[in-house]
């Protein structure tokens, strides 16, 4: 297979070295709007650059999208028009009513486009997903999740991410209909600006929390941080009637234990996602490459990306307006 990918940046660069890096892909083609870039990825991945979005699409035989976000829904309409599988990382759009006229548009042409949730290809996500779908768990009571980066982002970053809950916490969202198999119904958001200013300039926060209640009645509580500085933090919790279990808890995460006789914080806890998902986005190209190939349909539809985006729109309205807010307000 040829495979394109475009957006050569923090993203797109790590995409294209582990499809470099797969026996089924033939040739990795790069394009980005910064043609230096896309030749310097290129080259120091003995890869071939793209002039142009059109020389890409022409080319290849199936494109990841890792732009820029404000450029997703241009890149997916266009990859899907040049009749391309597609794996384009979350989110369609931050907007919720082009995400789903985008969405419409990839069902009328029955495109196969895999969406970036990678956290759906993580080893300890999918096991307490077949936790759960076993009845293992039993009863669940309570789903907790935790986010925390190591440092702000730039102030580039911050002004087009879409704010907390469409660039951070929609992971958690999507992560939680996964798991559980159940819909967000109601949320109730709260946030805040503790340490970096630079945040409230973009009406945005660098910390924030929401209280959530699922479709079977499971309360989940979500909590969020722009700053850790012992390192990258992603965790979940789910508490039942017959077991209690946590994603993301291994001898790496960057939380430090106060018990007497408790093990020291690792000398090298995760310093940012892509050490801690790495095997995860291994495997999310891996069944990209089975979905481009017809080999199986996609485990992440854009339906998946806009319902976990409906959900964050909702935690924007709650936070807006400061009362709960129930899905069935968002259309």
């Amino acid at each position: 297979m040829r495979v394109g990918v475009t957006g050569a940046g923090r993203i797109g660069r790590p995409h294209a070295a582990r499809l470099a890096a797969m026996p089924e892909v033939a040739e990795v083609v790069v394009h980005d709007v910064d043609t230096a870039l896309a030749a310097a990825v290129a080259r120091d991945l003995g890869a071939r650059a793209a002039a142009s979005l059109d020389e890409l699409l022409s080319s290849v035989d199936a494109v990841v999208i890792a732009a820029t976000t404000t450029a997703h829904a241009d890149l997916l309409r266009a990859a899907v028009d040049a009749r391309l599988p597609v794996m384009c990382e979350k989110p369609i759009s931050h907007d919720l009513e082009r995400s789903r006229e985008l969405a419409a548009h990839v069902h009328e042409l029955n495109a196969p486009v895999l969406m970036g949730f990678q956290r759906r290809f993580d080893a300890g996500y999918t096991a307490a997903r077949d936790l759960v779908a076993s009845g293992g768990l039993g009863t669940l009571y309570v789903v907790r999740t935790a986010g925390h980066d190591p440092e702000p982002a730039s102030e580039a970053y911050i002004a087009g991410s879409g704010g907390m809950f469409r660039d951070f916490a929609v992971h958690d969202f999507d992560a939680i209909r996964f798991v559980t198999g159940q819909e967000v119904v109601r949320v109730y958001a709260n946030a805040a600006v503790r340490a970096f200013p630079i945040y409230a300039r973009y009406d945005d926060a660098d910390t924030a929390a929401a209280a959530l209640t699922l479709s079977d009645g499971t309360l989940a509580v979500m909590t969020y941080a722009r700053h850790n500085p012992r390192g990258y933090d992603v965790r979940m919790e789910l508490f039942g009637s017959s077991d209690s279990v946590v994603v993301g808890w291994d001898a790496r995460a960057p939380l430090r234990s106060l018990e007497p006789g408790a093990p020291p914080l690792h000398p090298r806890p995760y310093p940012d996602f892509h050490d801690r998902f790495g095997d995860a986005y291994e495997r999310e190209l891996a069944v990209f490459l089975d979905v481009a190939r017809g080999r199986r349909s996609s485990p992440c539809t854009v339906d998946d990306a806009v319902q976990a985006l409906r959900a964050a729109a909702a935690c924007d309205r709650s936070l807006r307006e400061s009362r709960p807010v129930d899905l069935s307000e968002i259309p």
